[in-house]
């Protein structure tokens, strides 16, 4: 009987016993589950590829700076270090703030207003107010860090709108034309090009989107079989015809497509899966949970990661749109064989420079540079589309294989991957070497 009242009395005690919000706020599983939710509204809202990472882009950022502010002996903040960026919230002198739940709070803020109506994550964000009060979060910190996630929100909001998103929204169309080797929209979705003038939109920390001289691509010309142009065409169309199921896993692993029109008879579905972008994000939580990162090198992972992609894409775009070039695709069968069709399903966009291939070098530029040189991993993303893992020894080679993915698929010449991975990586060196996130 003695030992029945001591066991309830310690169950008493263990019941009353306040959980440890500090200890949940900065797991930084907690961060990567919730830049996953993103990546679902993302997806859930069709935007392109571009779009996609100013979403992450800017929300990266807005967590990052709340780490910052909250942590100043180790980590920098990025004010007067990303273009534009001149000042951001300071917390108050006396305020009690939970800096990983603010840095949540905030991405997920403007994680949903950059671009979405507001409201897309509320109730992410409502079931993550609940999870800090249950775990014992005082009312004032909670009050404190909210206040600052919300400061923070207004600070990166109002530098997001100087940053000519709007003003492209308006923008002139793509104009089609009749020049031989000039893009034109491709089956079966025959969609008009996707943002035509992305390259106006306000880059990071490259100067802006041309300055890199992009080498032109191969000369079109489909008589000269000795010509380069002809040689990467028939080397596509036979890559196409003698595909191993090694490739074809490969092409669709890193495929990201993240709006496939499907036509069965008279049914047409779009599947959605995460874009490239999205799909970089989540290697950057797979890598930080398998080197056993913090909460705050996680975050900064992250931000430098949604940076040098944002960055790339706006590069790519810049080269997408002065050359104007056709999809393999088109080229084929006008050409060589009006039934040719790719493994992938062709994107609505000039075929050169490749954005997958750019943005996947640049972004394996920023992992190495936080997570080091060769941190193999396996990478799980695409398992909740039915798709096998693949495993890799390091970023950069699983951004190498991403660049043969899009030859594989059918929907990049081989030149284009191999050029624009190089372009990438120039971006890439460019958001390590210029900044200074993580103190020495």
């Amino acid at each position: 009987m003695k030992h029945l009242f001591v066991f309830g009395i310690a169950l008493l005690i263990l019941s009353c016993k306040k959980p440890d919000y500090q200890k949940v706020m900065s797991d930084p599983a907690l961060f990567s589950n919730t830049v996953h939710e993103l990546n679902r509204v993302v997806m859930g809202n069709n935007f392109s590829p571009v779009v996609a990472s100013r979403n992450y882009a800017y929300a990266t950022v807005a967590a990052y700076e709340v780490i910052a502010a909250g942590d100043p002996a180790h980590y920098r903040s990025l004010s007067g270090q990303l273009n534009g960026l001149t000042a951001v919230a300071k917390p108050g002198k006396d305020a009690k703030i939970d800096f990983h739940y603010a840095s949540i709070l905030a991405f997920c803020k403007v994680g949903e207003a950059v671009t979405f109506p507001a409201g897309s994550m509320k109730q992410y964000v409502d079931d993550l107010r609940a999870k800090a009060a249950g775990a014992g979060m005082p009312g004032d910190v909670l009050q404190g860090s909210e206040k600052f996630a919300e400061d923070m929100f207004k600070s990166i909001m109002k530098w997001s709108k100087t940053d000519n998103y709007l003003k492209t929204r308006s923008a002139s169309k793509y104009a089609l034309t009749d020049q031989e080797g000039r893009w034109v929209p491709t089956p079966p979705m025959y969609a008009e090009a996707v943002e035509p003038h992305w390259s106006e939109i306000r880059t990071m920390v490259m100067k802006d989107g041309k300055q890199y001289s992009v080498v032109p691509p191969p000369v079109f010309n489909v008589k000269d079989k000795n010509s380069k142009y002809y040689q990467e065409v028939i080397a596509i169309k036979n890559k196409g015809d003698n595909l191993t199921a090694e490739e074809a896993h490969i092409a669709d692993f890193w495929d990201d497509n993240p709006g496939k029109l499907n036509i069965n008879g008279h049914l047409m579905f779009i599947k959605k899966k995460f874009s490239p972008a999205g799909h970089w994000m989540s290697i950057a939580g797979i890598a930080a949970k398998k080197t056993n990162a913090d909460f705050n090198t996680t975050v900064c992972a992250y931000a430098k990661t949604g940076i040098a992609l944002f960055d790339a894409f706006i590069e790519c775009w810049a080269a997408k749109y002065v050359y104007n070039t056709a999809r393999p695709e088109t080229i084929i069968d006008k050409y060589f064989d009006a039934a040719w069709r790719p493994h992938l399903q062709t994107p609505p966009f000039p075929e050169y420079t490749c954005g997958h291939c750019t943005i996947s070098a640049s972004a394996a530029k920023a992992l190495t540079s936080v997570f080091g040189e060769n941190v193999a991993y396996t990478d799980t993303t695409e398992l909740e589309f039915g798709i096998k893992s693949r495993n890799f020894k390091s970023f950069n080679q699983a951004a190498a294989e991403t660049a043969m993915s899009r030859f594989y698929g059918g929907i990049h010449f081989h030149n284009s991957c191999i050029v624009s991975s190089g372009y990438g990586q120039k971006v890439g060196d460019a958001v390590v070497e210029k900044l200074v996130m993580k103190r020495p």
